[in-house]
């Protein structure tokens, strides 16, 4: 069933995909926005979701922050191209250029916020620079913290996170249109949460360090930075609206497979637990699941969340002794850690394609090991970030 079963994941993560077009989304939602002063669209959705939006209001100045394999030309908009996982100065550079279009906007605000927003657009704080940011973010990527706790410290250490879009548009309303990537839709997570009220304190960013043991590896700055603390300001108040999420798109892919078992909960937390729970609740058919697993980096290789759970999978599967199977597991955004790779798409026969698969993954690579199996999926940046998709097709008896 290997060939047909490739195609048939393929062809169900793809339904995910479709359902998590920004276009669509920012269109279906534009109806009863008012014709806003100002559109500012960052992510890796940023292009897709600004260009539905200058289709509603042409002539509107526009600036689009998005990652390098996303940006290009987009009539109408200014386009910044930023780096992402790990912030850069075409992103700070960005960044002040948002500052100020927001200290000078003249009316209302629309704001087109999509996953990838946080690294993609780095304003320090304080006396912070890009490098102290730059540092404790890779710590961070690191140190198998789920994203709310990631972003909790990164509202921390930056002026437009954490409701910074709001204190500098002010007095003028903003609008928010979001496409989430983050489990659970929490709109304060997603981006950093550029229009909405911060997750947490100073004090709570530094607890978070201290129990990932990364606090005294943490840029000097950036811990008397945290140790000073920011004062409680009061936020103008937003109006914040889900136009696509990671449930969306599943339930997209559940319909382009009939009968198939959605696992409800949400797979997340380390990727050899997820592996296995995955395995231990899929029968025969097809089940669908989505979410984002972490990992913790021990080692120097190459590779992602999708491609180590992936493999894991395979591991799984022939612990328990199944005969077929195939199994893809993506992120939606097309780019999986730093690789060229989606995520992994792996069958029976994978682990057989790999020569030392435990070196590889003691070393964080397992894109060599995928490369080596032949089993990367690589699907180019694909302009949208909804978090990850996996499908998993066992023959029926």
């Amino acid at each position: 069933m290997t060939d047909h079963g490739r195609a048939e994941a393929k062809r169900i993560f793809a339904a995910g995909l479709k359902a998590a077009d920004p276009y669509r989304a920012v269109v279906g939602h534009l109806g009863d926005v008012e014709e806003p002063a100002l559109i500012i669209a960052i992510g890796k959705a940023a292009m897709r979701m600004a260009d539905a939006a200058l289709g509603r209001f042409a002539g509107v100045r526009c600036l689009v922050v998005t990652n390098y394999e996303n940006a290009g030309a987009l009539d109408g908009a200014e386009v910044f191209a930023a780096g992402h996982p790990v912030p850069d100065e075409n992103g700070a550079a960005a960044a002040r250029a948002v500052r100020a279009a927001l200290q000078a906007a003249q009316g209302p605000v629309l704001a087109l916020i999509s996953g990838g927003g946080s690294a993609l657009l780095p304003a320090p704080a304080g006396d912070l620079t890009l490098a102290d940011k730059a540092a404790v973010n890779t710590l961070l990527l690191g140190a198998g913290m789920d994203i709310r706790a990631i972003n909790l410290v990164r509202q921390q250490l930056s002026d437009l996170k954490g409701g910074g879009f709001l204190r500098h548009a002010a007095p003028h309303p903003v609008t928010a249109l979001i496409l989430s990537d983050v489990v659970g839709d929490d709109l304060a997570v997603i981006a950093s949460g550029p229009t909405v009220a911060p997750i947490g304190t100073a004090s709570d960013a530094i607890a978070l360090m201290k129990g990932a043991d990364i606090w005294e590896k943490a840029p000097e700055p950036v811990r008397t930075h945290l140790l000073k603390g920011k004062p409680a300001v009061a936020l103008p108040s937003a109006r914040n609206r889900l136009v696509g999420s990671n449930a969306l798109s599943l339930a997209a892919m559940q319909a382009a497979a009939p009968g198939a078992t959605v696992l409800s909960d949400p797979i997340e937390g380390d990727v050899a637990e997820a592996a296995r729970r995955i395995c231990d609740r899929a029968g025969p058919g097809i089940t669908l699941w989505g979410g984002e697993t972490t990992v913790v980096l021990r080692g120097t290789g190459r590779g992602g969340r999708n491609q180590e759970l992936a493999l894991r999978i395979a591991l799984a599967a022939r612990a328990r002794g199944w005969g077929d199977f195939v199994c893809l597991q993506a992120g939606s955004d097309g780019r999986d850690g730093p690789t060229d790779a989606a995520g992994g798409l792996v069958d029976q026969g994978t682990l057989d394609r790999i020569s030392d698969l435990d070196a590889l993954l003691a070393d964080n690579d397992s894109y060599a090991a995928l490369a080596e199996a032949g089993d990367l999926l690589i699907t180019g940046a694909t302009g949208t970030n909804v978090a990850d998709l996996g499908v998993l097709i066992r023959p029926r008896a």
